[in-house]
């Protein structure tokens, strides 16, 4: 059984109360999480290395302005220990990007809610700020899905952080208003928080989270049955993705797409008037911008098996397509071929590093 460390404050400002601890404490130099930057409620991550600047943390809230593993991909590895909270999706794509030598969780004390979903930006923008996020917790606290949060959240079967030094327990918390529970889950999480708070064994409510289980997964079924392309093959693809206007926002904030540069925005893809030339001639007609379904289907093949499903590249889309449900979808078809979880253990390969001499033989020689 894990340690458990109990609050008698609210989740939120007992996340705040450990991680003012930490530092105070000088457990750790630095902190990354969200905090508010204006009294407009406008959010980004910060790092943070003063007490004081806590004062405007909000770890816990619904909304994702970036995802959080690009972020740890740039400031690790540290020399000196450093704690983050960030959502179980944004973990994931971090040890994602851990196996691409893209980042460390060296000297990173990793902390994580039990996630009831992410707030689209949009929604958060123009919407009521208090009254969205009072109906986000009330329904969080009941266990239920809130309406509010991103398609691909409510379809999430990962909303229990995987690899988390540090669990706080959110999902079915009826009391979170006055109560945290943080669940211990390693050495370093026990080591780090000695000293502020008496610990126990204990455990997060396998109940709750298996009947909240339960209804995600319906949502997901929902989701994955609605994402059907009309044609078959590259005319279906058209359906989905033909209102592109190649803008590659998609590819820019996520966090498995991690190259310095993009093939798709370098000299290969350059406009070739010649071929332009040619294609018009055969065709009578040519898609401007041109490339745009090569795009996406590259990227698919790239990184689709080892998509998180954050729902970051739907919420930037300007053509609103549903990047985020189509590639969920491919994405975890993909990984089961090869029985594989994106971000579940640092020390698995992706499946493109794995060879095995006996594997796809449905397929033939």
């Amino acid at each position: 059984m894990s340690k458990m460390l109990t609050t008698d404050h609210g989740a939120d400002k007992s996340v705040v109360d450990l991680l003012r601890f930490l530092l105070d404490t000088e457990k750790v130099s630095g902190v990354l999480t969200l905090r508010k930057t204006n009294t407009s409620g406008s959010l980004d991550y910060g790092l943070l290395t003063r007490s004081q600047e806590l004062d405007r943390a909000v770890p816990l809230m619904p909304v994702m302005p970036a995802n959080a593993a690009q972020s740890l991909s740039l400031i690790t590895p540290t020399q000196k220990p450093i704690a983050v909270v960030v959502k179980p999706c944004e973990l994931r794509g971090f040890v994602e990007r851990i196996k691409r030598e893209q980042g460390s969780l060296d000297n990173v004390l990793t902390l994580s809610p039990t996630c009831g979903g992410v707030i689209p930006l949009d929604t958060y923008i123009k919407k009521s700020k208090d009254n969205l996020t009072k109906d986000y917790y009330k329904q969080v606290k009941a266990g239920e899905i809130p309406e509010s949060i991103r398609p691909t959240c409510k379809a999430c079967e990962y909303f229990v952080p995987m690899t988390a030094d540090i669990t706080v327990s959110v999902v079915g918390e009826q009391n979170l208003d006055s109560k945290c529970r943080f669940i211990l889950n390693s050495d370093k999480a026990v080591s780090m928080t000695e000293g502020f708070g008496s610990v126990e064994n204990g455990d997060l409510d396998a109940k709750i989270l298996d009947d909240h289980l339960k209804k995600r997964e319906k949502e997901k079924k929902a989701l994955f049955e609605s994402i059907k392309f009309k044609q078959d093959g590259l005319d279906g693809m058209i359906d989905v993705f033909g209102k592109c206007i190649g803008c590659h926002g998609c590819s820019r904030v996520c966090p498995i797409c991690y190259c310095l540069l993009c093939d798709f925005e370098s000299r290969n893809f350059d406009q070739n008037v010649s071929l332009f030339e040619k294609e018009l001639e055969q065709k009578g007609a040519l898609r401007l911008p041109p490339d745009t379904l090569f795009f996406h289907l590259g990227r698919m093949s790239h990184m689709s098996f080892s998509c998180v499903g954050c729902g970051q590249c739907t919420d930037v889309c300007p053509a609103d397509i549903p990047v985020a449900s189509v590639f969920k979808k491919i994405g975890e078809n993909t990984a089961a071929l090869f029985d594989y979880v994106p971000g579940k253990d640092v020390n698995e390969d992706i499946p493109v590093l794995v060879f095995k001499e006996e594997e796809f033989k449905e397929l033939g020689e």
